[in-house]
């Protein structure tokens, strides 16, 4: 598993902004406000790559034979000088890389990826500093974005896999009868491994919580392959859905706060709820607990505060790798806000597979599953005939940031 290395918190677009974390977030994050950079510094303190030749070694000749087929990247601060030609020895493979300004030992560390000769590097100045000029030119509320702006950026693999989150103080969902707003903004980041360039995606942080509230969009990804094209465009494209997703956001919280789930006249508790959408037990118990302390009546709870138990769960105990491991239990996560019919469609699933995996040797479910399959049943029946609107409006959610680059 990847661990986190580094994670910088950055405030304001650049050194001319007069920018300070907000007091919420200043009091949840663990990076002392003395270490808090613009958003320009950040992005430029982070390992860039380079290419470099690739050869393979002859075990016959006892020489290194370059080839055309590949490059090797390499982040070049971390490249010692010496006096002559050494090589890196790739994982699993007899591709290595030949470098003549480099010892063994720092030009292992150096390497990120050897990917074929189609690969683009794309590095993150080239991404994100058209992302400084938007942000200072477009404004909110009389305030440029670049005044307001503020997230953190955390880096895994020696800086060669990067997420951020950037968030813009003052562009939030403000709900009835609560005193903390919902603050929007969005997820980014990239990898020199092959895999995504760069990728956006909308996201938002509960005040009151600290709760991450993630893939509010589908994920906008640029590959590192071809003609990259300006970013300029792309970034002012996803600027521009933001006010569009935050009243997304306020739309689904107000209804999904309308349904709620008797657990009183379910078969199974609020934990096994979250144990039934395959949430590992410790999740589960993480979630429960949020959710029961969160509710009016800990035994009916809203689909807003089961979401809300959910993402409170992934967002301070979830203890494996950002990524795409993460990524499944988000989207599990946010069925409960955005398709709250999907979430017990899967649930009655689930439950009934267990039942039917209990029958008894002439076949027959025992009465209690059967007793329980039906409460199900009458409670899916009366969420969906609530619930008839999220699907639509969820599909012009996830189109957000569904903008093209040329």
């Amino acid at each position: 598993m990847s661990q986190l290395e580094t994670t910088t918190v950055f405030a304001g677009v650049d050194g001319r902004s007069d920018t300070q974390l907000p007091d919420w977030y200043a009091r949840q994050t663990s990076v002392d406000s003395t270490e808090t950079v613009s958003f320009a510094e950040a992005i430029r303190s982070l390992p860039r790559a380079v290419e470099t030749a690739v050869a393979y070694y002859n075990p016959y000749r006892h020489e290194w034979v370059e080839t055309s087929r590949f490059n090797a990247l390499v982040e070049p601060s971390r490249l010692a000088p010496t006096s002559g030609p050494d090589c890196i020895e790739p994982d699993g493979g007899v591709e290595a890389v030949e470098t003549t300004d480099a010892s063994p030992t720092t030009a292992t560390d150096a390497l990120f990826h050897i990917p074929t000769r189609s690969y683009s590097v794309i590095n993150p100045v080239d991404a994100f500093g058209p992302l400084e000029n938007v942000l200072r030119e477009t404004t909110i509320d009389d305030r440029t974005l670049g005044d307001v702006v503020f997230g953190e950026i955390r880096q895994y693999r020696g800086g060669g896999e990067v997420h951020m989150d950037l968030m813009f103080d003052g562009l939030s969902v403000e709900l009835p009868d609560r005193r903390d707003p919902i603050t929007m903004g969005f997820s980014s980041g990239y990898d020199f491994f092959g895999g995504h360039a760069v990728y956006v995606e909308g996201f938002a942080r509960d005040t009151t919580c600290a709760n991450s509230i993630r893939s509010l969009t589908d994920r906008e990804t640029i590959k590192h392959v071809g003609d990259i094209g300006e970013f300029e465009g792309w970034w002012e494209d996803t600027l521009d859905q933001l006010a569009f997703i935050a009243n997304d956001l306020y739309e689904f919280i107000t209804d999904a706060q309308e349904i709620t789930v008797d657990f009183s006249q379910m078969p199974f508790s609020v934990e096994e709820l979250y144990s039934l959408l395959d949430f590992p037990d410790y999740l589960s118990k993480q979630a429960a607990s949020d959710a029961q302390a969160n509710a009016v009546d800990p035994f009916e709870i809203d689909f807003w505060t089961l979401h809300s138990g959910a993402t409170y769960a992934l967002t301070h105990f979830f203890t494996g790798k950002e990524g795409s491991a993460l990524d499944g239990y988000v989207r599990t996560a946010n069925d409960l806000l955005f398709n709250p019919e999907a979430t017990l469609t899967t649930v009655e699933q689930v439950y009934e597979r267990q039942a039917v995996s209990e029958t008894n040797s002439d076949g027959q479910t025992g009465v209690e599953s059967q007793a329980a399959l039906a409460q199900i049943e009458r409670v899916s029946a009366d969420v969906r005939s609530k619930a008839a609107s999220f699907e639509e409006r969820e599909a012009l959610l996830r189109e957000r940031f569904g903008h093209d680059h040329d």
